[in-house]
């Protein structure tokens, strides 16, 4: 999720934002056929054929088929079928090989070599080589037009080709984790001499035809490198910015499966035979962003006592309908090095009450911006508002639209919220928790967490680097700027006849928008 530096005001609030409602969208499907009421779960070994309609969230005119700048979903989902990069996150959050068939480091974590796959091609049948990957990290940390994961990538110096299938990162400083850095969607691996009007990539699908702010239509990948894969002959995906169109075209079996189900629907989705729900755990979160260098949130104090007017069960139910689980003030609840071992904070009104008043803030009265950054976002404050009542806190909502909130004030609210997909630890510290950050929401810039942070970066003792992330886990749950009330499920929906879409922990809808793996019954 993090962007660019060179304006992240504008990257991040294109990647939540659909430009305009697509009035024509559900007209537009007519032409993509129907499926029988009555199709049947599928049984036995997967199918090869048939065509997957897929009703994405958001997007617009500005959409694009860039590996390296997805903005909006349908952006991701493009990227993630027709692109891959070296590694990745699975379903589990394991990393994978793609492009790659092996990610080694050197013994001071300073130079990772990078092993291509034997015979992997691009859609046209070109070998990928060498020096097409170091073409592709060229283009993505252009100094001149950085793309999206230009910032998580400051460490990284010089990409150089070793032999006909190996290339070198050379980092500036040593990071143990490198391989978390490298297996981002938007670093897809493209040839050198790319040309994003003619796309070309190395994933299940090959691009067919597009058209920004309503569809594009792929096609099987003749020359993929797994040659089970894709199951499928056509992917169509098209884009629906209001979710009440997008249930409608999954009832009407205008779409075969769609993105982001609003949770209120997911009952009535249930009950509906032909209907399948994907509900997945994942590691999204949607924090509340306390500016520690601003009063009142400068004061330690006054952010605990926050924290504690949280009913945290009460959030998970009245929000997200049951879909999540509970928070404990952290992120990254898949990492090895998670800091469960933490007390889980719980709503205590009386010491919220007797830390307000040491701090001198009795009856405080502060503003809380929010916006539909995500759903459950705008819902999350209003439950917040009531809970802190009980405190004597006087939370003023100010409501603001997407375009706004990530506007010229982003990153400048001094009570806000925001929302984060599935991420391990540093990488998640990189975007969003150090002085020099992309997203550092909360200004929070505390020496000792930078010193154990940085240390555990080029720490390769998996236990060490546990040690020293869980000290820095312990200063945050302590006196760092965020609420972190809960985890989010990603909740999608499919026809029963849409087989092979699986939990994803990544917090990306359906599977992970990857389809190379789906068919149909």
């Amino acid at each position: 999720m993090s962007l660019d530096n060179h304006d992240t005001r504008i990257s991040r609030r294109k990647f939540l934002l659909g430009s305009a409602a697509l009035a024509g969208a559900v007209p537009f499907l007519s032409a993509c056929g129907g499926r029988s009421d009555a199709a049947a779960a599928p049984t036995g070994p997967p199918k090869r054929g048939g065509t997957l309609r897929v009703g994405v969230t958001g997007g617009g005119a500005s959409d694009s088929l860039d590996p390296h700048s997805p903005t909006t979903n349908p952006d991701i989902a493009r990227v993630r079928n027709l692109y891959e990069p070296l590694v990745y996150r699975d379903h589990d959050y394991e990393v994978s090989y793609l492009v790659a068939e092996k990610l080694e480091p050197s013994a001071d974590a300073a130079t990772w070599t990078a092993t291509l796959r034997k015979d992997i091609r691009f859609h046209d049948g070109r070998p990928v080589t060498p020096a097409d990957v170091v073409a592709t990290f060229r283009r993505i940390m252009d100094p001149d037009d950085p793309k999206s994961g230009a910032a998580s990538l400051s460490m990284l110096d010089s990409v150089t080709a070793k032999g006909d299938r190996q290339v070198e990162f050379h980092l500036s400083e040593p990071s143990a984790v490198f391989a978390d850095y490298l297996g981002q969607y938007s670093l897809g691996i493209v040839p050198a001499d790319f040309d994003v009007a003619k796309p070309v990539g190395t994933g299940p699908f090959r691009a067919e035809s597009f058209t920004a702010g309503l569809q594009s239509r792929f096609v099987r990948n003749p020359h993929y490198w797994r040659p089970d894969r894709p199951y499928l002959d056509e992917l169509v995906l098209i884009n629906f910015t209001e979710d009440d169109a997008r249930i409608n075209a999954l009832l009407a079996s205008q779409v075969d499966a769609i993105d982001q189900v609003p949770v209120a629907l997911v009952d009535v989705l249930r009950s509906d035979e032909r209907m399948r729900i994907l509900s997945s755990e994942t590691g999204t979160w949607l924090p509340f962003t306390m500016r520690v260098d601003r009063p009142p949130f400068d004061d330690v104090r006054v952010r605990q006592a926050l924290r504690l007017v949280v009913d945290r069960e009460q959030m998970i139910n009245q929000v997200l309908s049951g879909q999540g689980r509970v928070g404990n003030d952290l992120y990254a609840p898949f990492d090895p090095a998670y800091a469960s071992e933490l007390p889980q904070r719980t709503q205590d009104i009386a010491e919220a009450r007797r830390l307000l008043a040491e701090a001198g803030k009795s009856n405080l009265d502060i503003e809380l911006v929010t916006a539909p950054i995500q759903a459950g976002a705008v819902e999350a404050a209003q439950v917040f508002q009531q809970q802190a009542k009980a405190a004597g806190v006087n939370v003023r909502l100010r409501r603001v639209d997407t375009t706004t909130f990530y506007g010229d004030n982003y990153l400048k609210w001094d009570f806000a919220q925001d929302f984060w997909y599935t991420r391990n630890y540093l990488p998640q510290v990189a975007n969003g928790s150090l002085p020099d950050s992309p997203y550092n929401e909360t200004h929070w810039q505390d020496p000792e967490f930078v010193r154990l942070v940085r240390t555990a970066n080029r720490t390769s003792d998996t236990g060490k680097r546990a040690r020293l992330l869980k000290q820095a886990q312990r200063i945050e749950y302590e006196r760092g700027g965020l609420i972190v009330w809960g985890f989010v499920n990603q909740v999608d929906a499919h026809q029963v006849y849409v087989a092979g879409l699986v939990p994803d922990r990544t917090g990306l809808p359906l599977s992970g928008y990857s389809f190379g793996h789906v068919w149909l019954g």
